[in-house]
């Protein structure tokens, strides 16, 4: 599963200093991505799930294999960039290709670091990039319907239907509002997402790039948050020139720059786990003698689908899951032990897999 997220923002808003400290973090990362080459411009990273190294632990696994997920650095955006100005069409271009955008405000002062519109003000920022993207999701809406309205003309029942949608579209874009924040009935939805692949459909996470001393009690952080609560969006407040020091540090030092600033784990841990959850993402786990690992699959995946993650031989084969769920796994430290206590339950191809599942797969091919 290949599920990326585009690191979107306007020029000295730190967004390069914020992808430099991923792609060093993903560089730390290589070794154990199996599957791909890392283009200089997508960094492939861990995803942090500490259950995945307890769960090693105990079951003396040889080898980890987290999950990961991509970021994808997108050219910087200015305004009419929907108009072709800057990279506008690159940069456009680019976030319809991924699946979520995190877009990073500026949320510190400093005279040295010019800002392009002349002062630091993110909600601003946030909307600026916001209506150039409904500014694209508009002409892309126009066009279609030029088309469709001719269709609906001379009868076609499809192009009616489409019609409707496509109207109903048309007016949230026109009242500059992205189409990600309305509730809307599931068809219109996909019809938007996999039909028109609208920018604005895309879910969207804020990361306000603060600086050393603006973690707590940031104004401009406390504006970004209101703004976001209004569309139930995720924000992270991550100092990007802090994480990228971070990554350049043996694990000791990291360890004592982080309790020097009152931190637990870098903010990228927290960037990373927040983008898994925005793309509707969750986790289960294999574990045995050879290998503990994490894979990652959609919320509502049903057990034989998740085999097919492993192997297209098990959800082919798919007889039944063994599954015992983390939570219940911890209380008492193995799987045999989980076994012989009956707590490891046999599900069918009806099962819904949970984050935290830890499954064996029964198949027959």
């Amino acid at each position: 599963m290949s599920l990326s997220v585009g690191i979107v923002g306007l020029p000295n808003v730190g967004k390069s200093t914020l992808f430099n400290a991923i792609t060093e973090s993903a560089k730390a990362q290589a070794a154990n991505y199996p599957f791909c080459t890392i283009e200089p411009n997508v960094g492939v990273v861990e995803v942090p799930d500490r259950r995945l190294y307890e769960i090693a632990r105990l079951e003396r696994s040889k080898k980890i294999t987290p999950t990961f997920i991509e970021f994808v650095d997108i050219a910087g955006l200015v305004r009419n960039a929907s108009q072709g100005e800057g990279l506008g069409n690159q940069f456009l271009a680019h976030i319809r290709e991924v699946d979520a955008i995190a877009m990073v405000l500026r949320c510190f002062e400093d005279p040295d670091i010019v800002h392009i519109e002349g002062s630091v003000d993110p909600v601003r920022d946030a909307q600026i990039i916001d209506l150039e993207l409904i500014a694209k999701d508009l002409e892309t809406v126009s066009k279609r319907l030029e088309k469709v309205e001719k269709m609906a003309r001379i009868g076609d029942k499809k192009a009616k239907e489409e019609l409707e949608k496509l109207s109903m579209l048309r007016e949230i874009l026109e009242g500059m509002e992205p189409v990600r924040r309305r509730e809307l009935a599931q068809d219109v939805r996909e019809y938007a997402e996999r039909v028109l692949f609208l920018l604005t459909i895309k879910p969207v996470l804020y990361v306000a790039n603060v600086d050393e001393e603006g973690l707590k009690g940031n104004e401009h952080l406390e504006k970004v948050m209101g703004y976001a609560r209004n569309e139930k969006a995720p924000v992270v407040a991550i100092c990007a020139k802090l994480e990228a020091e971070l990554v350049s540090l043996p694990a000791q030092d990291r360890k004592e720059l982080l309790l020097a600033y009152g931190l637990e784990e870098p903010g990228l841990n927290r960037l990373v786990r927040e983008a898994y959850k925005l793309l509707g993402l969750i986790t289960f786990f294999t574990a045995g003698e050879k290998e503990a690992r994490a894979w990652t699959i959609k919320r509502g995946t049903k057990a034989p689908q998740a085999a097919g993650k492993i192997h297209s031989d098990f959800e082919r084969g798919f007889i039944a899951a063994e599954v015992i769920n983390y939570e219940d796994y911890i209380k008492v430290g193995s799987i045999s032990k989980a076994k012989e206590m009956g707590l490891v339950r046999l599900e069918g191809r009806d099962y819904q897999i949970k984050d935290g599942d830890i499954v064996y797969f029964r198949f027959n091919v």
